[in-house]
């Protein structure tokens, strides 16, 4: 999509017309960006033209080249949820707000992960060691483009922030909203070191991997932004905790489709590796799960490949411990988890007081992020 027809949008969904569905809103919240990174740009050049390049250039470039803007759908969702009050722009500036705090997530997940691609092209830190070959620079490669990586998603972040602030101030529930960013921010950080955690000490626990997966991004992703855009519009007590547990359910499920993607996905759909969290042993509901039918079942052979210790792990591991996920039923039993959160996460978005419309751009909404449409129940037909 051209620069051009991302502010074309953004003329669209202006001020006079709300976004009719979710999708319009993340169509619309493209070109909210690409105004935002334009100034942004323009500010890194006046300060330094060599960082303005190679720094915040890679920041708005792997900003703008992808990603489901799910945050940004759900801020949608949250706020017509609510009635849909206050300046039509706002809701679209906090989810760009949130895209930024995604892409500093990434930056770093890459980096800790060790990663070679996201989003179908090279991480960001592969691409700067790419620029330190290419440069003839002196000194080690890998800690170059580590530190760059890091400074990289420190500004995505900085970006984040001075956005939401900006916008915050000018809402008459600029308090509120700031709550919910402070504790999205500090949940995202504590998931992501308790995944690292979790991965150094070899650990199998199922509560442990639910309360990463939940931590790590079933917040942040879908009960953050569903509760922000709610703030948005004045909800009220009931209509924001409804639409809490909505998002916790649909973010866990969210989560642990996200798994299974890790190990069972096409890498030319999900643009990464399958392979690495099984290379790594990074915990996931699905191992934990599988880690306890194994042992239950008696099944040697995949407790063996299952089992903690080595830092990383062969092809011929990697096979062994994918085929010991489906062997115990552990992938089924991810399945079925999902399919039930889903459709309690519906439950709990019809409590919220949500008109019919908005209850299915919800349901529409968290198909795509977990894969299967949610389940409907005889109330619902009713």
């Amino acid at each position: 999509m051209t620069r051009a027809t991302r502010r074309g949008t953004a003329g669209r969904a202006g001020r006079k017309e709300i976004p009719g569905t979710a999708h319009d809103a993340v169509m619309a919240v493209d070109a909210v960006l690409a105004e935002y990174l334009d100034a942004r740009l323009h500010e890194a050049h006046e300060v330094d033209a060599v960082s303005a390049r190679e720094m915040a250039g890679r920041v708005a470039e792997f900003v703008q080249r992808g990603g489901k803007r799910l945050r940004t759908a759900f801020v949608w969702c949250g706020w017509r949820a609510a009635g849909a009050g206050g300046d039509l722009r706002t809701p679209l500036r906090i989810g760009a707000a949130l895209e930024l705090v995604q892409a500093c997530a990434l930056i770093h997940d890459d980096v800790m992960d060790g990663s070679p691609v996201r989003r179908g092209a090279p991480t960001v830190h592969a691409d700067f060691a790419r620029l330190h070959r290419a440069g003839g620079m002196n000194g080690s490669e890998e800690r170059y483009s580590i530190a760059a990586a890091v400074l990289a998603g420190d500004l995505a972040l900085a970006w984040a922030d001075d956005l939401f602030t900006d916008t915050a101030l000018t809402s008459a529930y600029g308090r509120q909203l700031h709550r919910e960013w402070r504790a999205l921010r500090g949940e995202m950080v504590a998931g992501q070191y308790l995944d690292l955690r979790a991965q150094a000490v070899g650990s199998s626990a199922e509560d442990e991997a639910v309360n990463v997966a939940t931590l790590k991004s079933a917040l942040y992703t879908v009960e953050r932004p569903l509760a922000l855009g709610a703030c948005l519009a004045g909800a009220g007590t009931s209509t924001v905790e409804a639409l809490r547990s909505a998002g916790r359910c649909a973010g866990l499920a969210f989560q642990l489709r996200d798994d299974l993607l890790g190990v069972f996905g096409d890498p030319a759909v999900t643009g990464k590796p399958a392979d690495e969290d099984l290379r790594g042993r990074k915990l996931t509901y699905v191992l934990a799960l599988a880690v306890r039918f194994a042992a239950e079942s008696g099944d040697a052979e995949a407790v063996v490949a299952l089992r903690p210790g080595k830092v990383t792990r062969s092809d011929d591991e990697v096979s062994r411990m994918r085929a010991a996920l489906e062997r115990t039923g552990a992938r089924s039993a991810v399945e079925a988890e999902i399919a039930r959160l889903s459709a309690l996460s519906m439950r709990h978005f019809g409590d919220s007081g949500a008109d019919h419309h908005v209850q299915e751009q919800f349901a529409s909404l968290l198909e795509r992020a977990v894969g299967t449409a949610p389940a409907r129940s005889e109330e619902d037909d009713a």
